[in-house]
């Protein structure tokens, strides 16, 4: 569902917004980086937990205007220098990473006080019915999606790690509703 046409489309509406030393959480195969804009981002960091998708990722470098470093590492425990990065950009991310309450500690701490954390995430719909197919869904969906979670309230889940919601667009996109249901937007420090 996240790398097919209806999602690229989201991700082409918020990842042009990366500027300076952007860290990308959740690169995958590298379905964002066409879409960065090499006038505004000086470096990407391009973060993974996973040595095949990033090997997958890595063949497309070759084409690419930007300077991409592919960082093999979970989002829990980033590599990087304390205040180094201008952006983080998650797109379809958070619904996956196990332990959210300790990625954002991570996020606060690589980003500079003026960065931006861009995202654009699916999970929990705001009507009842969807929701309870959310819910009823989510184990299965959970352990055949590769950890997605379909019910997760993102914009809670970014102030909960004390990110200011700067911006915040919402949703349905077109295909399986209980897994549609868009957020994108921006939040920064407080």
């Amino acid at each position: 569902v996240c790398g097919l046409g209806p999602a690229m489309k989201q991700r082409e509406k918020v990842v042009p917004h990366a500027f300076g030393h952007v860290l990308e959480i959740g690169a995958g195969s590298g379905l964002n980086f066409s879409y960065y804009d090499a006038d505004k981002v000086d470096h990407l960091f391009a973060l993974d937990p996973s040595s095949d998708m990033l090997s997958i990722a890595e063949r497309q470098l070759n084409d690419l205007h930007l300077r991409v470093e592919l960082i093999q590492a979970v989002a829990e425990e980033i590599p990087l220098e304390t205040n180094s990065i201008d952006s983080i950009v998650i797109t379809y991310t958070l619904c996956s990473i196990p332990d959210v309450d300790l990625v954002f500690p991570e996020f606060k701490r690589v980003l500079k006080p003026t960065g931006k954390l861009i995202f654009c995430e699916h999970g929990r719909a705001p009507d009842h019915t969807v929701r309870k197919w959310q819910n009823l869904l989510n184990p299965v969906w959970k352990h055949v999606g590769g950890g997605c979670n379909l019910n997760r309230d993102i914009p809670q889940m970014i102030k909960d790690g004390d990110f200011a919601i700067q911006q915040l667009n919402t949703m349905y996109i077109p295909g399986f509703k209980p897994a549609c249901y868009n957020f994108w937007g921006t939040a920064h420090l407080p």
